[in-house]
């Protein structure tokens, strides 16, 4: 073999089931994988490492990893063509590290599952839809992580082909993450149980039996319950609003006026999203925001669901 290429999309998360991780069963996510922003990496053998391209200094810290908890010292040439924006609310980092440790194990022919990879590369820890849509793909539900383990996967549904997703980006902000994460988490109050079961009660007999029945109206108007609860809970840690970029809320507020229903932020944004139910509409208010809402830093794109997994290609 002389290369690997792997190529794996951003995913969305709508919220947690117990966002305090706190309660009988903690944190449990929901989220879709779409096909847009993605990451595409080659891993070469080669005299010394090199590691070029966009989140190279991530990437080569993952790659180093992983080779060290297999007691292997070959040196690589990695190339990252393509990278997930970071702390964008998007999954980068697992998706980078699963993607850099996936290449890695087809090259070496070790045989390392996704969530093996994420184990030893410290990711996955609160949230496994990253490694689920990594996996397959879809919409999925994730049980949260269990006694030290990574989250189980719940139930994965295939995202209607016919639906789009507009994305509104904000590069002047960025989401939580690291130590302000984990500080964020730990100031936030208890959430009780008994509104951690309602929110998988409508998430399991509502929002993925719409979602499967391709029942737009019904799936966006559970997002927005996930969404509000999300928003209100996290609140004190994204300066008093429920999104940490105004100008994302200033669109979302826009759409809401429009009528759409299946918006929000995703995780802890600055990334916002919003559900349209054909291509035609979501080009038309793709085009409308984008003639609005001229802001350097703002950017908007229009993605589709993605039911497959990661792919990897081998030369």
């Amino acid at each position: 073999m002389r290369q690997a290429t792997v190529t794996t999309t951003a995913r969305l998360h709508f919220g947690f089931l117990d966002p305090s991780g706190r309660g009988k069963r903690p944190f449990g996510s929901f989220g879709l994988s779409i096909d847009r922003p993605r990451t595409k990496l080659t891993l070469e053998r080669a005299p010394a490492f090199k590691v070029s391209g966009a989140e190279c200094d991530r990437a080569e810290r993952y790659l180093r990893r992983i080779a060290e908890s297999c007691s292997v010292g070959q040196a690589y040439a990695l190339q990252v063509g393509e990278a997930i924006p970071p702390h964008a609310g998007l999954g980068s980092g697992t998706q980078l590290a699963l993607a850099v440790g996936s290449a890695f194990a087809v090259f070496e022919d070790v045989k390392l599952s996704p969530k093996e990879i994420a184990a030893r590369l410290e990711r996955g820890a609160r949230s496994g839809i990253g490694i689920a849509t990594f996996e397959a793909g879809g919409a999925v539900l994730d049980a949260g992580p269990r006694s030290g383990r990574l989250p189980e996967l719940i139930a994965r549904v295939p995202f209607p082909t016919g639906w789009r997703v507009l994305l509104i980006l904000d590069a002047n902000y960025s989401g939580l993450a690291g130590a302000n994460e984990r500080a964020a988490f730990e100031a936030l109050p208890d959430f009780s149980d008994s509104e951690s079961e309602g929110l998988r009660h409508r998430i399991t007999e509502t929002a993925l039996p719409a979602l499967a029945a391709a029942d737009f109206k019904i799936f966006c108007n559970e997002i927005c319950h996930l969404q509000s609860c999300m928003g209100s809970y996290y609140a004190p840690a994204q300066g008093g609003g429920a999104y940490i970029s105004p100008r994302v809320g200033v669109v979302l507020d826009w759409l809401r006026g429009k009528g759409l229903t299946g918006l929000g932020q995703s995780s802890w944004g600055p990334t916002g999203f919003a559900f349209v139910a054909s291509e035609l509409e979501g080009k038309a208010l793709l085009e409308e925001a984008q003639a609005l809402y001229r802001e350097p830093g703002l950017t908007f794109t229009l993605a589709r669901g993605n039911n497959d997994g990661v792919r990897i290609e081998t030369d």
